[in-house]
């Protein structure tokens, strides 16, 4: 059977075909379709009804109104098939004018911009300003804002950094008192250790761990904390290096509190024979380095009257200039294979850290051939502390820098550290650490951030082995958001940062994990009014 429609649909035909399975066609002008080329439309059409159909359903769930199938079709599919642009949900203008930033000055003669979102909302509103206007204003309140939230932060840090570098009195009470001891008590004069115990200092036999410290009260919770902890005190020897002014003040602390059986061994920094003689280089990059900062830095001053900095790295500058990053007891540290010629391997501690536990293990561990033991400082739960890496202490900007180093390796952390001298004294490890300050100081200080980690991440790259994180937490000195069980499950916490326990900037809820090591009832603690807070 055949189908014949006249151009004009006025005139059909039907004619008889040759049989059942033959296609009926349809003339339509000089155009013939076959019956399944309407089939196939039919089912193109009922597809198309049911996308429109989605469609709308999505658009009534997302809230839009009057949205009927054909007008939501045309809104989605419009633009696309009609090559049309869409008007932008916000006007270009308000980009544009929030683009260009707001000098000062330009604000200065602004005395009524709005102080808060509801002073900004109700103006707005009164004014009916146009978009334009509209940005304007928001840009100059949100400037004022920022201006205002920067200055008082960079106040707060300096305030935190003066804080931080200053003597609190009673631990200048504490020193005058032990000095004056010292002098009139002969029982605060004792030789440390005593002679019978002398032999164990060489002897590599005993657990041999090093405090620097200036700090008496500091030094005595370091290690009250360590022989508390330990499962053998009977063969620990903490050896404590300080300066010549302090060392009356901590011989007269420790001869006063003995840690027996563990052997404390007190001495300053002019007792040892190779610190006596010649020249130290380490000390003579810090005269140098004096001279350079304070001619060219300017100080606290110059740090915080720089307006194109952002506060975190003004805080990081201020923090670089407090007095123990130029002291010679930050420095010590690479210097102990000549300070202790006859160690095989010890344990190096600041004088911020607690100890938890007993770090007898500590010897246990392998090294394989690396000199300094410590712990990565970039991957933890603790985003700000744990996520250092060189690039965060060395400047890739400088070539020197760029072309000898990996900015994405991973850092590590001073603070609690196993040294094995052995293998230290077959490197040239000091001769690098001498190197690169001699460079930073050629540098005018731009290698790296002020401070003593940078150039020893330098020259003990490639010689450490990465320890446990159990071993060592850092960060009680930056942030108190830290839950108070985990610093009590670790074996070592350091209070790196500025708020040091022993200073009123103390996170209340930290500082009883260090003062917990101090006994209040002290006769001279109690004279000095130190309080467990």
């Amino acid at each position: 059977m055949q189908l014949h429609i006249s151009p004009s649909l006025r005139h059909v035909t039907v004619l008889p075909g040759k049989g059942v399975r033959e296609f009926i066609n349809v003339k339509v002008g000089s155009r013939r379709f076959s019956y399944r080329m309407l089939f196939y439309m039919l089912l193109l059409f009922t597809f198309l009804l049911r996308v429109i159909f989605v469609m709308t359903a999505v658009d009534g769930f997302d809230g839009e109104r009057k949205c009927s199938s054909i007008g939501c079709l045309g809104k989605k599919l419009g633009p696309k098939i009609l090559h049309r642009r869409l008007e932008p949900a916000v006007p270009e203008v308000i980009y544009q004018i929030l683009d260009k930033p707001v000098s000062e000055d330009e604000l200065k003669g602004k005395s009524e911009i709005p102080q808060t979102l509801e002073d900004f909302v109700t103006e707005m509103k009164e004014s009916r300003s146009d978009a334009k206007a509209f940005a304007l204003r928001l840009r100059e309140m949100v400037t004022l804002l920022e201006q205002r939230t920067r200055t008082a932060k960079i106040q707060e840090y300096l305030y935190r950094h003066v804080a931080s570098s200053s003597i609190p009195k009673q631990l200048y009470c504490l020193t005058l008192k032990l000095a004056n001891e010292h002098s009139t008590n002969a029982a605060a004069r004792l030789q440390l250790p005593s002679a019978e115990f002398v032999p164990a200092l060489v002897d590599n036999l005993y657990f041999h761990f090093v405090l620097a410290s200036d700090n008496v009260l500091a030094a005595s919770v370091v290690a009250a904390s360590l022989v508390h902890n330990s499962l053998h005190p009977e063969r620990v020897v903490l050896h404590i290096i300080t300066e010549k002014k302090t060392y009356s003040p901590m011989q007269a602390w420790f001869s006063l509190h003995p840690l027996s059986p563990a052997i404390i061994e007190v001495k300053a920094l002019h007792h040892f024979d190779w610190f006596a003689k010649g020249k130290v280089p380490v000390l003579e990059a810090m005269e140098k380095d004096q001279r350079v900062r304070s001619q060219f830095r300017g100080g606290s001053s110059a740090i915080t009257a720089n307006n194109s900095e952002k506060p975190y790295v003004v805080a990081a500058k201020l923090q670089a200039l407090s007095p123990k990053y130029n002291s010679m007891m930050n420095h010590i540290r690479i210097h102990l294979p000549e300070l202790f010629p006859s160690l095989n391997k010890v344990v190096f501690l600041d004088d911020d850290i607690v100890i938890q536990t007993d770090l007898s293990p500590l010897w246990d561990i392998d090294m394989n051939g690396k000199v300094n033991g410590a712990v990565q400082t970039c991957k933890g739960e603790d985003k700000f502390v744990m996520s250092k890496r060189l690039k965060s202490y060395l400047n890739f900007s400088h070539p020197l820098i760029r072309e000898h180093f990996d900015p994405n390796e991973c850092a590590w952390a001073y603070g609690m550290n196993i040294f094995d001298l052995e293998a230290w004294r077959k490197s040239n490890i000091s001769l690098t650490y001498y190197h690169w300050l001699e460079q930073n100081l050629k540098s005018d200080l731009s290698l790296w951030q002020l401070g003593t980690l940078p150039p020893g991440l330098i020259a003990f790259h490639g010689h450490v082995h990465i320890i446990d994180p159990f071993w060592h937490m850092l960060g009680l000195g930056y942030q108190e958001n830290i839950s108070f069980a985990d610093p009590k499950d670790a074996g070592v916490i350091h209070f790196n940062g500025r708020a040091k326990p022993w200073l009123d900037i103390a996170f209340p809820k930290l500082r009883p994990l260090w003062a917990k090591y101090i006994d209040f009832s002290d006769k001279l603690i109690k004279s000095c009014h130190i309080r467990a807070s």
